[in-house]
């Protein structure tokens, strides 16, 4: 689980309330699929500019995927 652990890190420094930081990780035969929750204070550090931070958050987890050899998807709930 180490891209939860990356995933993890990576969004506790982003917000103001890292101790709302939750991920739930669901794995199939072809993807790992990372739910991400945030305090509502905290969402628009992550959507923030139509999206362009949660996209590059995406990019940053194809890199692990990548290391890893998995396909990873990172989904925000609201």
């Amino acid at each position: 689980m180490k891209e939860v652990d990356f995933l993890q890190f990576l969004l506790e420094n982003m917000v103001s309330h890292p101790e709302d930081v939750k991920i739930e990780r669901k794995e199939d035969e072809l993807w790992v699929l990372l739910t991400l929750s945030v305090n509502k204070e905290d969402m628009w550090v992550i959507i923030w500019k139509g999206g362009n931070n949660i996209n590059s958050i995406r990019s940053i987890m194809r890199l692990v995927w990548m290391k890893l050899n998995k396909r990873i998807n990172v989904k925000v709930l609201d």
